[in-house]
């Protein structure tokens, strides 16, 4: 995912928690989100797939904590989703070192949650969390050097209170640090024994091949790959995808709904108060919604429509069809959106009159 609001300018991290001074050393749970206890039924539901050539299998359906899980939002509503998404068998959760806002709280309240319920069940949960986006100032606090690597994830560990995580991420190229710099600072990682496997964000496919076979060289191979692809934004199929098949390695595609844009949200071309694209700061400006754009959402929704399917769960099946990809990145700010999510998994594949039907809606002009 991209990144989420930068540090502000001149502010230093506090050494204890990782966190800008001045932000709370964990997110305030006002409100008792009420008693649970894990659903012993939690695997059911779900189904797996092995990440590229590796032994690793993760669930089809992974969560981001991009939106919603900072220190601003809500802590009730982020600890009901988390607890949901465990119970539906969603055991890949996503961070980055700013997801917030503030930057950072998004690793705080998964760590207190951590703390507080999962303890018993920790081994059971895949995390992962990347360093690449601007979070501090000056020169270590952004890009893909060494030293700035190592002491984003030191931090983001305070933050979690984990020894380790179980992926971690460059978030994006930096071209002013050499890609063997930053590739043998990721296998250092491993190595260290701070991160169990390693992946890639944003990464072209040409740039993607070279890092690929650096980690390779390096004695740790790439695990996943993590690009922005949804039916509105296809550029992976223009040689990323392909990369990833031929050197093994597992692709779990962010913004698979476009934002909100490829759900029922906006059909109408209103903009709901309470959406993404309502509120300020978000990624999902009002400017693209545009006319050709809804229009080629609205063409997507007949298909769903007729085979009973939102919207979104058509978005969700046709990514899992593609042969590519490991697991589908979402975010939620409702427990329905994980419901329908899961429930994508087990709708019937798109048949080839209906991936006609889906291409010919977005081929319309953006």
């Amino acid at each position: 995912m991209p990144a989420a609001t930068p540090a502000a300018p001149g502010s230093t991290n506090d050494a204890a928690t990782g966190m800008p001074p001045g932000v709370s050393g964990e997110p305030d749970l006002s409100a008792a989100a009420g008693p649970w206890q894990a659903d012993p039924a939690r695997y059911d539901a779900m189904r797996w797939r092995r990440s590229g050539r590796s032994g690793l299998r993760l669930p089809e359906i992974s969560l981001g904590l991009w939106h919603n899980f900072g220190g601003t939002d809500d802590p009730v509503r982020a600890r009901t989703l988390l607890r949901r998404a465990f119970d539906l068998g969603i055991v890949h959760l996503d961070l980055a070192n700013n997801y917030g806002p503030p930057p950072g709280s998004a690793e705080l309240t998964l760590g207190r949650w951590l703390r507080e319920e999962m303890q018993a069940h920790r081994e059971e949960l895949f995390i992962s969390t990347k360093a690449g986006y601007r979070m501090g100032p000056g020169p270590y606090g952004d890009g893909g050097s060494r030293k700035y690597l190592l002491d984003s994830l030191d931090q983001s560990l305070r933050r979690l209170g984990l020894p380790h995580v179980d992926l971690y991420y460059h978030h994006r190229p930096d071209a002013e640090t050499p890609l063997e710099e930053t590739m043998a600072a990721l296998a250092h990682v491993v190595r260290s024994g701070r991160a169990r496997y390693v992946g890639l964000s944003n990464y072209p496919a040409e740039l993607a091949a070279r890092a690929i076979a650096l980690l390779q060289a390096e004695g740790t191979p790439c695990l996943i790959h993590q690009p922005r692809y949804n039916l509105l934004e296809r550029t992976p199929e223009q040689g990323l995808l392909q990369t990833l098949q031929t050197h093994g390695v597992g692709c779990i595609p962010f913004s698979p709904l476009a934002q909100g844009l490829l759900t029922d949200r906006y059909l109408a071309g209103v903009i709901p108060a309470d959406s993404r694209a309502g509120r300020p700061g978000t990624f999902l400006q009002p400017a693209a919604l545009t006319e050709p754009r809804l229009a080629a959402a609205r063409a997507l929704q007949q298909v769903a429509a007729a085979r009973g399917q939102p919207l979104a769960g058509l978005a969700l099946r046709w990514l899992l069809q593609q042969p590519a990809v490991t697991t589908v990145l979402i975010g939620a700010s409702k427990v329905e959106q994980l419901e329908t999510a899961v429930a994508a998994i087990h709708a019937p594949a798109l048949s080839d009159e209906e991936l006609g039907a889906v291409d010919a809606a977005v081929k319309m002009p953006a």
